[in-house]
């Protein structure tokens, strides 16, 4: 497994872990990395960074993916979706519509992946549905504005909200 993938695995299984305890995330996160490797490998830095910044990524900007995954998730209600697949969620759209670093079809496919691994027999089904959707309507806002939806431009919020929170800086 790639260490990417690896890290989109971590990223769902904390998220998972938040959903189930809300509280105190700092001391859940360092519980969380202790309980990975009691005696086996620890999980490389450059995984376990990665895996930070999306988990940091994804819980700064919660509510607005909560509110986009409510609006296209018609006929659910938020928590009525399995912890697994709203988690999967929250994960590809913030790395769809907010770190947009690894071009969308990529995101999906991880996220269908992670899904088939986690998740029900229809995971992968409800998770491209709705990913795809966040997709189509990016694409579409962007055309709209005479822009393409690509990788490597980050959603300007995203980039004040993520400096705000100390978690990218300028050079």
């Amino acid at each position: 497994m790639g260490k990417r993938r690896e890290g989109r695995e971590i990223t769902v299984q904390f998220l998972y872990q938040v959903d189930l305890q809300p509280e105190d995330i700092p001391v859940q996160l360092a519980n969380f990395w202790t309980a990975r490797s009691p005696d086996g490998p620890m999980t490389p830095a450059n995984t376990r960074a990665f895996a930070e910044e999306l988990i940091s990524g994804v819980l700064q900007n919660r509510a607005e993916i909560d509110a986009k995954i409510s609006g296209l998730a018609q006929n659910y209600q938020l928590s009525r979706i399995a912890t697994v697949d709203r988690n999967v969620l929250r994960l590809g759209i913030y790395e769809i519509l907010l770190r947009r670093e690894v071009p969308p079809v990529v995101v999906i496919n991880e996220c269908l992946e992670i899904a088939k691994k986690f998740g029900t027999e229809d995971s992968s089904r409800f998770v491209n549905g709705i990913l795809d959707r966040v997709y189509a309507e990016a694409r579409a806002i962007a055309g709209q504005a005479g822009e393409s939806f690509s990788p490597g431009r980050a959603h300007p919020a995203s980039t004040s909200r993520q400096q705000d929170a100390g978690l990218i800086t300028d050079h």
